[in-house]
């Protein structure tokens, strides 16, 4: 069974490509793949995504499978559901709040996550699980604490000294409600969605240490 591994970040960087081809015996497991590619992952601790979800070692491949290593993580737009995005372009603050107006909120709650201390930073993301794993953070915090609304925007690529790179927003009828669940949700975002960051000060590069998410354990038999 063949299967292609998609690599992002620093684990792009040493192996040259975007992608691995791997020739894996049928009924292989996500540990099998993880062990045949040891040689790029050494060093960093790593999970792995299939069809976009994380795995346990133990899940069985199927052929077509979506495969995706991710490395620690550091943390176009969807009109169904809680809006988030992933967005090239600079964020803003007014047009997100807009997302979450509501006549029954008494209280409107955001937080921006701000690029400091160094000259840029680059994003780099698995923009196709990132954006399902921020539709599912925004979901999960409506649901947990009976917002009115809430929404979440990460940026990718290029972000200056002093602009956001990401920001959510929550919309309650009490503040208390929309502090906890706007706090919630910048931490699941950073500790879950595939999203990696470079610094860049003075010229010099270094990819910022993350979390490594936790797989989602498959349900007993």
């Amino acid at each position: 069974m063949q299967v292609r591994v998609r690599l992002f970040a620093m684990l792009r960087e040493r192996a040259g490509s975007d992608s691995i081809d791997l020739e894996l015996p049928d009924g292989a497991s996500v540990g099998d793949a993880l062990a045949a590619l040891a040689g790029v992952t050494a060093g960093i601790t790593c999970v792995m995504a299939v069809n976009r979800d994380y795995a346990e070692p133990g899940r069985v491949l199927l052929p077509g499978d979506e495969l995706a290593l991710i490395p620690p993580v550091s943390g176009g737009s969807l009109e169904t559901g809680p809006h988030v995005a992933i967005r090239a372009e600079p964020l803003s603050f007014d047009a997100l709040v807009e997302h979450v107006r509501d006549p029954r909120a008494g209280a409107v709650v955001t937080f921006a996550g701000v690029t400091r201390d160094v000259d840029l930073l680059e994003y780099e993301a698995y923009a196709e699980m990132a954006l399902e794993s921020l539709r599912e953070i925004v979901h999960s915090a409506i649901e947990r604490h009976g917002l009115c609304a809430a929404a979440a925007e990460h940026r990718v690529g290029v972000v200056p000294l002093g602009e956001p790179s990401v920001l959510v927003a929550a919309s309650a009828a009490h503040r208390g409600e929309a502090f906890t669940a706007a706090r919630e949700m910048i931490d699941a975002i950073k500790a879950r969605a595939p999203i990696w960051k470079v610094e860049v000060d003075g010229g010099e590069r270094t990819w910022v240490e993350g979390e490594v998410p936790s797989p989602r354990r498959e349900p007993e038999p």
